[in-house]
């Protein structure tokens, strides 16, 4: 009797769940094998259904498409007039929620809950607050006889108390339509006989039961038998009348309070879930706590030699700023390339003017001027020398901390007008007009071929660094300079003088930065002109780069450490997964949970690396009272995220494997 349904019409009342030419096929090698074929049928609400067959006909896979938790290959399925067919597995676990109420076979409890926990786990999905939650769930385990029992975990419960807690849980959202898997199949006769009866009362209540069995005996309890074989229907039948206008009335009553109660979506619903999802990850942890110890090891060691090195570099630093602060400076020099000796510095062309005018912006800049150097002859009437040509901006005497001896140095204008205006040096003003009484403000020199009117003379210096001091220097603005003699677009260097509220380290980092963002890689390089504090200062970088990245090779492989752990976490625990989406958990619900795990690992493997960072700093500085580890709360800070960060990132591929695993092939294999 194929494609065929044989239940009666009900006048007024449409069919709470219908089947239409529903196929569910599955591949075979090459082929596919169809599990069930063409089959029509509708249940109407209130009614007491069982599905029977021998193994292979195809009930249990009916029972799984009737409860959401497959889909068929083609055809139609509606539950409550919406079409399944086309939902995403959120929605499927919504009407889950909603509608049905599951009782397997094997219970399909989780063993680290109470009793009540497991019938409360349905409400936590649905977004029921806990008074509501423990007073619901308190109320059905006592109706089921199991009030003394509640606090008990399923291993201390006997089958038909177990199964008891399962058909419990079914009820815990309303149990609108209960899927009874074999519901007798793993009791003894009392405790079969006892759970038979208990359905027949929801029943009678209302509730619309689907019964999937092979036994005949249990079968005979419904009021309607449909039969499959080879996947097909060949038999619909009733043993009775149709339930009257009564039990009608009281199914569509039904109906209607469960979809008023639908799911939760709201701030509170949230929280729920995700305090079971982190009650669930502590108890996962506790269930294993020697493989999370050695899980969270790698992450120990990494972030307790991050913290030290970090510390230490910290420490080294203020040692040396401490020593030699007298005869520190306050500029940075930057310059294209990767360092001294970088022989494609000269074919780096990214430095511009524009990049000192963005570093002018910042607060830990005092001022900042680009340069641009030239040679040439310089000449004045009858005297020729050669000297240095600095291309610079009006901040650059600022930068340089250079005192005016007679006249006026350049300004913004001028450096925008590019005019032809020159600053000169002692030096050059004793080569040129030497002991004369020649003013020479208001004087022409040539560069080359190009006059330039004398505006000012510089104070004499004495100069630690830089080119020799009778050598003669003549400072002329940038532009003037990349317009009229070099013809260049791009500045040589930029000079920085750090605010005296910054300190050189954060300067020099916030430089990087910004550099960094504007070309996109880091082409340049910085020099702190203390030569001391920048030797000093670089070996202790490259030694804090290279045992950091020996922590950061151990905390990659405490990050490996933990997927791995994660996945065999995964695996272990499929069942559970499959029972979390049957009973109405999004796949979001399961991601969260076990990412919950992963970086709750983490962080706490975090706080340890730290703690034991601490307890060495603590033991250095007995031991050393000429110098001390420097920790800082941002070090420590910058470990836990990074602890976090370790979870979130390795803990994700375990937590989307666990979130996308089909519902059926998880319980199969529990």
């Amino acid at each position: 009797m194929q494609g065929h349904n044989t239940s009666p019409t009900r006048t007024g009342a449409a069919p709470l769940l219908q089947v239409r030419n529903l196929w569910r096929e599955f591949p075979a090698g090459d082929d596919t094998i169809a599990v069930l074929k063409d089959i029509n049928l509708s249940i109407h609400a209130g009614e007491m259904v069982a599905i029977v067959g021998q193994s292979g006909s195809g009930k249990s896979t009916l029972m799984n498409i009737l409860g959401c938790l497959d889909k068929p290959t083609r055809g139609s399925y509606q539950v409550a007039g919406s079409e399944t067919g086309h939902l995403e597995a959120d929605e499927l676990a919504r009407l889950r929620r909603e509608y049905f109420g599951f009782i397997f076979q094997r219970y399909h409890l989780l063993s680290d809950l109470t009793a009540q926990g497991n019938v409360e786990v349905p409400a936590i999905y649905a977004g029921r607050q806990e008074a509501q939650r423990n007073a619901r769930s308190a109320q059905l385990l006592q109706r089921l006889g199991l009030g003394e029992r509640m606090g008990h975990t399923p291993g201390k419960l006997s089958g038909g108390q177990q199964q008891r807690v399962s058909i419990a849980r079914a009820l815990m959202n309303g149990g609108q339509v209960i899927l009874a898997d074999e519901p007798t199949g793993a009791l003894d006769s009392a405790s079969g006989a006892e759970v038979m009866k208990i359905l027949g009362e929801l029943h009678a209540e209302g509730h619309t039961v689907i019964l999937v069995t092979h036994d005949m005996k249990v079968a005979e309890h419904a009021d309607r038998i449909i039969e499959l074989h080879d996947g097909q229907i060949v038999d619909d039948r009733r043993k009775a009348v149709a339930p009257d206008a009564t039990s009608s009335q009281i199914a569509t009553g039904k109906q209607k309070t469960i979809a008023h109660q639908a799911t939760n979506e709201g701030l509170g619903a949230f929280l729920g879930r995700f305090s079971e999802a982190f009650h669930m990850a502590l108890l996962a942890m506790n269930a294993h706590k020697l493989r999370t110890f050695l899980t969270m090891l790698g992450i120990i060691i990494g972030i307790a030699s991050v913290v030290s090195v970090v510390a230490l570099g910290e420490g080294s630093r203020q040692q040396v700023l401490k020593n030699i602060s007298s005869i520190g400076t306050n500029t940075i020099d930057i310059r294209p390339g990767t360092g001294f000796g970088d022989r494609t510095a000269n074919r780096i062309r990214t430095l511009v003017a524009s990049d000192a005018d963005a570093l002018a912006q910042q607060s830990y800049v005092d001022s900042v001027t680009p340069s641009v150097n030239s040679n040439a002859t310089i000449r004045y009437g009858n005297t020729e020398a050669s000297g240095s040509i600095q291309g610079v901006g009006e901040q650059f005497f600022q930068v340089k901390g250079m005192g005016l001896a007679s006249g006026a140095l350049f300004d913004r204008a001028a450096v925008q007008e590019r005019r032809q205006v020159a600053v000169i040096d002692e030096n050059a003003r004793k080569t040129f007009f030497g002991e004369s009484s020649t003013n020479p403000i208001g004087q022409v020199v040539f560069l080359g071929s190009v006059p330039v009117q004398i505006i000012g003379v510089l104070q004499a210096q004495e100069v630690a660094f830089g080119p020799n001091r009778d050598s003669v220097t003549i400072y002329v603005p940038y532009t003037t300079v990349m317009s009229r003699i070099s013809g260049q677009n791009y500045v040589s260097s930029i000079t920085v003088r750090v605010s005296d509220s910054a300190s050189n380290s954060a300067a020099e980092n916030g430089i990087t930065q910004l550099l960094t963002q504007r070309h996109g890689r880091q082409d340049f390089f910085l020099m702190n002109s203390d030569t001391i504090r920048q030797t000093i200062e670089s070996t202790t970088r490259t030694m804090t780069l290279l045992i950091s990245s020996i922590a950061i090779i151990s905390l990659l492989v405490g990050g490996i450490g933990v997927m791995n752990i994660m996945l065999v976490s995964v695996t272990e625990r499929t069942g559970e997964i499959g029972v979390r989406m049957a009973v109405g958990a999004r796949q979001s619900d399961i991601q969260q949970q076990f990412l919950i795990e992963a970086v709750l690992v983490c962080l706490l493997g975090g706080i340890i690396g730290i703690g034991i960072a601490l307890g060495f700093g603590a033991l250095f500085a007995r031991f050393s009272s000429d110098f001390t580890l420097a920790f800082s709360a941002n070090s420590m800070m910058a470990a836990v995220a990074c602890a976090s960060l370790i979870g979130i990132v390795f803990g994700y591929l375990p937590a989307r494997s666990a979130a996308r695993l089909n519902p059926i092939e998880a319980l199969s294999r529990d």
